[in-house]
């Protein structure tokens, strides 16, 4: 609804689509629009931004439908089957009904929702991933938890901080029935685990993304800390109040991390298995610059969602028998169901604060002529052109346009969709881009079509890529 409401992005939806759609013609991941914004030209493939190769998978569904509505909607189903493992999980520690209400917090939760309502990212493959992980090792089935852990690895640079941080979950983990072996291969697997992850995190962060035409330090955003890693590792061990500084610097990350574990009745914090969610979370909160990376905004906070919804039912179980331990002997009951029936409440609670409550927007529904312009605008630009659109329009282009972002640079596309009354990315004022109008106009294009804020203009001449 939101692509056809034309409150999708460029800035990410095109970006992905441009990807996965040069995956299913056999090619490598180039996006268009990210490497000529961000200066890494024309043939910049996406694996030099974040090495996602599990995109691929998603390559097969474009031979069906050829359009960033395909990422939409498969984003959605990816976030929807981490409930199978959320929910097998909670069933075997809370029962049935319980688990139900579970999965229900999880399928509401704010960070879910937030991650959905901004275009598609490479995290949709993580709640399913990270649930599967933890549900399958709880379940014995330690080869399958292997495969969840490896595939993680594949979504992103970063994700085997996810994967040590269940390697030091494993490391504290006791095994219920105090069993020698037990403990044993839960400490092999979790050093192995801490060592994979970690290695892995180095491998693609400093020789993936080099090795396909990236930079390294484009997303270092600890410069609080030091100008690298060893500098900012050893002035964290050696300032360590520095750290805790950072760590509430803006105030906006404690928020952030207080709204991640309230509307879980802060069972996580009762549970060892929130140290799975910890190392990630630390790569955000200890950042400097970089600040969607600590609002609750974005996709963000979905990286941790599934595990921290485990957390909450582990420190559910924890707390009840605590309870009862010191309640023995005495006739109250404690309903197991009672937790998770809170965690569903809350989450209903939080619902209409963030991106759900969009959906009572109407405008959302029947395009308002906001966005009947906006389609009338795409509908100019022919197919196969080169085009600078304005962000919002990118995505109703990129399935049969070459879309390039409409930014401050001169890039000499044939066609131009440009906006003048509302502020886009990423332009710091509407003026700037009335001024930018006025520029691409004085250096030769001519105004062709005009209607609600949006115009397009157009120039004879030779197509630069």
């Amino acid at each position: 609804m939101r692509l056809r409401a034309f409150r999708a992005s460029s800035y990410d939806l095109v970006i992905f689509d441009q990807a996965v759609r040069s995956y299913s013609r056999f090619g490598a991941p180039v996006a268009m629009v990210k490497g000529v914004h961000n200066g890494f030209g024309p043939g910049f493939s996406v694996l030099g931004d974040h090495f996602s190769p599990i995109l691929a998978l998603l390559a097969p569904l474009y031979w069906i439908h050829d359009g960033p509505g395909t990422l939409l909607v498969a984003q959605a189903v990816l976030f929807a089957l981490a409930i199978v493992p959320i929910r097998r999980y909670a069933q075997r520690r809370l029962g049935g009904a319980a688990a139900s209400c579970v999965a229900a917090a999880y399928a509401l939760s704010w960070p879910v929702a937030e991650a959905l309502a901004f275009d598609f990212h490479e995290v949709a493959f993580v709640p399913v991933l990270s649930a599967l992980m933890i549900e399958r090792y709880d379940a014995g089935r330690r080869g399958q938890a292997a495969a969840a852990a490896l595939a993680l690895l594949l979504v992103k640079e970063d994700m085997g901080l996810l994967v040590a941080g269940f390697g030091l979950f494993l490391l504290t983990r006791h095994d219920e029935h105090g069993e020698r072996s037990e403990r044993g291969r839960d400490r092999r697997a979790g050093l192995a685990c801490v060592a994979v992850g970690l290695a892995a995190t180095w491998v693609c962060s400093r020789l993936a993304i080099a090795a396909f035409g990236g930079d390294n330090d484009y997303y270092w955003a600890y410069g609080s800390l030091g100008p690298d890693l060893p500098h900012a590792a050893v002035h964290a061990l050696t300032n360590p109040w520095d750290v805790v500084s950072v760590l509430g610097t803006p105030p906006a990350k404690v928020g952030t991390m207080a709204l991640l574990v309230l509307p879980l009745l802060l069972l996580p914090l009762a549970s060892p298995l929130t140290l799975t969610a910890l190392p990630l979370l630390a790569e955000r909160m200890l950042a400097s610059r970089f600040d969607n990376w600590w609002e609750p905004r974005f996709h963000y906070n979905a990286f941790i969602i599934a595990v921290l919804v485990l957390a909450s039912v582990d420190g559910a179980v924890r707390l009840r028998e605590r309870l009862k331990g010191r309640l023995r002997g005495r006739s109250l009951r404690l309903p197991a169901a009672l937790p998770a029936a809170g965690l569903l409440a809350a989450s209903a609670v939080c619902v209409p604060f963030f991106a759900f409550a969009h959906l009572a927007d109407p405008a959302l529904w029947a395009r308002n002529d906001r966005a009947r312009a906006a389609a009338a605008v795409a509908a100019r630009i022919p197919d196969g052109a080169l085009v600078e659109s304005a962000n919002v329009i990118g995505p109703a282009l990129s399935g049969r346009a070459r879309v390039l972002l409409w930014d401050g640079q001169p890039r000499q596309a044939p066609w131009v969709v440009a906006d003048v009354q509302r502020l886009e990315f990423p332009f710091r004022t509407v003026q700037e881009q009335r001024d930018r109008v006025g520029a691409l106009i004085a250096a030769g294009y001519r105004e062709v079509y005009r209607a609600n804020g949006y115009v397009v203009l157009h120039r004879d001449g030779p197509d630069p890529w």
